[in-house]
């Protein structure tokens, strides 16, 4: 069977990433999944809220699980928020509760706008 090419391009992206642009792409597939989640509880669409709510679960366990933690303070802060975010997933599958989801939402991205800034600040440093 061949390849899907847009399957190929993903793996690709994937493959060739840079530490910093992986957790782009984590945060973004988690946004994605989490605004999936609440159009799917708002249409009482059970099994896509529940099934979209897994998949960003999914995204922040990984997240949590590469953290540094010799790295000091600042990945343990990030490991009880990854933590406290899926606690509140939890509760809004069980729930369905769109509100927890929004909670989640912003969360993640005030911390993805906070990575985008640093790899751009790291990408405008190595320009000439």
């Amino acid at each position: 069977m061949a390849d899907n090419p847009y399957a190929h391009y993903k793996r690709m992206q994937v493959e060739t990433a840079s530490q910093g642009r992986l957790i782009i792409m984590l945060y973004d597939g988690a946004l994605k999944n989490l605004r999936i989640a609440q159009n799917s509880i708002t249409q009482k669409n059970i099994n896509g809220a529940h099934n979209s709510l897994i998949k960003a679960q999914d995204i922040i366990r990984e997240l949590n699980g590469t953290l540094n933690l010799n790295a000091g303070e600042i990945a343990s802060n990030l490991r009880n928020l990854y933590l406290y975010m899926l606690e509140r997933l939890v509760e809004a599958n069980v729930n369905k509760d769109a509100e927890k989801v929004d909670e989640v939402i912003e969360l993640l991205s005030t911390l993805k706008e906070a990575w985008d800034s640093i790899i751009l600040k790291n990408k405008s440093s190595i320009a000439p």
